[in-house]
């Protein structure tokens, strides 16, 4: 989408900025094979009536399910396919 600002100029497009959301950003790693890995909720509070075998399983990696990516690619503003694979670059360039 672009806009064209008449201040700059007749004809003159202004796109608007890429912002990602900064909270998901630091919470998940995208892998190198594309998946979107995260840390698992319940495991930094309240663990006392917590089994060990229970808060060593939090400690195990975790990535999105499919049905979150499409979620994740609208927040970081990015691509990501089936498998997990995110991806900035348009959609016709094939670099």
């Amino acid at each position: 989408m672009s806009v064209v600002n008449y201040a700059h100029g007749a004809g003159t497009r202004i796109v608007p900025k890429n912002k990602p959301n900064k909270g998901l950003l630091k919470r998940i790693r995208m892998t190198k094979s594309g998946k979107v890995k995260m840390g698992r909720a319940y495991g930094r509070h309240r663990r006392s009536h917590k089994t060990g075998d229970l808060l060593r399983s939090y400690r195990a990696p975790n990535y999105a399910h499919a049905s979150d990516l499409k979620r994740i690619a609208r927040m970081l503003h990015a691509r990501v396919t089936g498998d997990g694979a995110a991806s900035s670059a348009p959609a016709g360039s094939d670099d």
